[in-house]
């Protein structure tokens, strides 16, 4: 009998465990999307900062994030689009499908990998500067100093940097979608001899409506949770400097499991509408 209570405690406390993170998860889910509401709520009605700093403070962001991150995005979309297109052309060569690589290209890259290696690299590089910077303001008393001067930190530091996340992941996105199609393709001609009229042609036709709700889906969604998670851990900071290396850490972490349940989930749900819309479920 004593075995069996020590069993059925530990099965108890594993279940507490979990149910734990899963009340920490629901929470933290709800503080993340109050942050966003009161963040466009405190921009709206509070304007004691001005529009012109606002707007200096969204120009700053999507400078460091967007303009800044073109060298790395080109070099990423090269490569990932020159090794989909040789991939793709010489496999569909043996089954005699060439006429199928614009679906393929559109289904890999435009609707799947643009949207998440551009996310992913926008929390490398923007997400931590984010969480650090605020982090340190934080601990530098500079949001206790503009509250005191009557000018809410969620309307000036969290509301521009969202607005400037979006923009410049959109924008990040489109211009990866553009050099790995027609970059990659520039570079795998040198091996695979396909007329830019057969491919372009072929791209036009795998293009549709839905491509365009998701690009602007996951695109759009991606950017306000990487910016808002940031901004959300380099708040929390409340003791000293060793917690900004730590939020800037979790910043990372939370941003990229949300990102890729965000385009996990999308993804799911327009298959699963395709399959009804075939009849197949």
């Amino acid at each position: 009998m004593p075995y069996v209570t020590k069993a059925a405690t530990s099965v108890f406390h594993q279940f507490d465990i979990v149910g734990r993170k899963v009340i920490y998860a629901i929470e933290y889910t709800a503080n993340i999307l109050l942050m966003v509401y009161l963040s466009i709520r405190a921009a709206i009605f509070d304007q004691a900062q001005g529009l012109r700093t606002v707007f200096s403070v969204v120009s700053a962001q999507i400078y460091f994030t967007g303009f800044q991150a073109l060298p790395l995005i080109t070099v990423l979309a090269l490569a990932s689009g020159s090794i989909v297109i040789m991939q793709s052309s010489a496999q569909l060569s043996l089954l005699g499908g060439n006429e199928m690589i614009g679906n393929l290209l559109v289904v890999v890259i435009v609707r799947e990998v643009a949207p998440l290696i551009t996310a992913l690299i926008v929390i490398a590089r923007s997400g931590t500067a984010v969480a650090s910077e605020i982090g340190n303001m934080r601990v530098n008393k500079e949001i206790e100093a503009l509250e005191v001067m009557g000018i809410n930190p969620l309307s000036y530091i969290v509301f521009p940097r969202l607005v400037g996340g979006i923009v410049s992941v959109m924008c990040l996105a489109f211009y990866y979608i553009f050099i790995s199609l027609i970059g990659g393709f520039l570079v795998t001609k040198i091996v695979h001899d396909m007329p830019f009229a057969f491919y372009s042609d072929s791209l036009a036709q795998a293009f549709a409506a839905e491509d365009v709700l998701l690009f602007l889906l996951k695109n759009s969604f991606s950017g306000i949770i990487i910016f808002v998670v940031c901004c959300y851990q380099g708040l929390l900071v409340q003791q000293g400097p060793h917690e900004v290396p730590q939020v800037t850490t979790k910043a990372v972490v939370n941003s990229i499991i949300y990102v890729t349940i965000f385009n996990l989930t999308v993804t799911t749900l327009f298959y699963l509408n395709q399959l009804i819309k075939l009849g197949i479920l």
